[in-house]
């Protein structure tokens, strides 16, 4: 009886191992790591509060009401309206700018993070993997990128094109994409020397194939790893540039906006500065909290 029921529970521990997957493993892992649990949930947090903040805001993030400017947290007018965070130098509400700021945070350090990895993922592995002139031309053109002050290259583009939405994740990306690129190369320079590389060239297989099979899956690792945890490195970009005034339109709100627009106000009205730069230390910490678990999963040394 005993032989019969522990062969039943190997053959049961087998069933479930079968059924395992890569992202019931990734969830699994993710439950037992407290901070990255706690990081996704602010990041949860904050992407509900994107998507559904014409709901969630009180007010009209863009209604101006003078006579209401800077006024203090939890304020209840005589009219029934009350500022949970606040009003700002405008009289607008601090708590509905907040929450629609949000949207643009996401929206911007989302779509540059994807886009500078995927020309830095381009750049690293052609000159990683093709070498000689390909990858001198480009390592100098990463050097030129690395060596040029991004606030000059910030100020230049706004300048000719003036400031949108998608100027700023191009400054962003330009700017982020020489990251990916070198790590990338080195982990491309590492795998190509593989024995599976080697024995892939010997039979036959084009470039492009050992490229696409078996060298870019053994490098996306790192890249993931560097996306998670630039997003709030391009969160912190985009609130400098909307603080310097070259980033996002003044008329849409921005964390880094409306912490620009209280710093003349930080000695009369300190919650103008004081809640956009809390909400953008929130989220930073969200993100490196779950991108520090993204690279402990990633890395074979690391597991447990």
């Amino acid at each position: 009886m005993r032989e019969s029921g522990k062969s039943s529970a190997l053959a049961l521990g087998a069933v479930r191992n079968a059924r395992a997957t890569p992202l019931g493993d990734a969830w699994q892992s993710l439950l037992r790591h407290k901070a990255a649990l706690c990081g996704a949930a602010i990041l949860a947090v904050i992407a509900a509060m994107a998507v559904f903040s014409p709901w969630l805001a009180p007010y009209d993030p863009s209604q101006q009401i003078p006579w209401e400017a800077r006024r203090a947290p939890l304020t209840l007018f005589d009219r029934g309206r009350f500022v949970l965070l606040g009003t700002d130098h405008l009289g607008r509400d601090l708590l509905s700018r907040i929450i629609y700021a949000s949207r643009v945070t996401l929206i911007v350090s989302f779509t540059a993070v994807v886009i500078s990895g995927l020309i830095g993922l381009i750049v690293g592995v052609a000159a990683g993997y093709l070498g000689r002139w390909v990858d001198a031309v480009c390592m100098r053109l990463v050097d030129i990128f690395l060596a040029f002050p991004f606030e000059l290259l910030a100020l230049s583009i706004v300048a000719v094109t003036g400031p949108s939405l998608s100027v700023v994740v191009v400054v962003i990306a330009l700017r982020v994409w020489v990251v990916y690129a070198r790590v990338v190369r080195s982990a491309t320079l590492a795998v190509k020397e593989k024995d599976f590389v080697q024995a892939a060239v010997a039979v036959g297989a084009s470039e492009l194939r050992v490229v696409l099979v078996h060298v870019l899956p053994n490098v996306l690792s790192p890249a993931i790893v560097i996306a998670t945890l630039y997003v709030g490195r391009v969160i912190l970009i985009e609130s400098a540039l909307s603080f310097l005034g070259v980033g996002v339109p003044a008329s849409t709100p921005t964390w880094g906006g409306i912490l620009g627009d209280g710093r003349s106000y930080i000695d009369t009205a300190w919650w103008i500065a004081f809640f956009p730069g809390l909400a953008i230390l929130i989220t930073v910490l969200g993100v490196n909290l779950l991108g520090d678990w993204v690279r402990d999963y990633l890395d074979p040394r690391i597991q447990t």
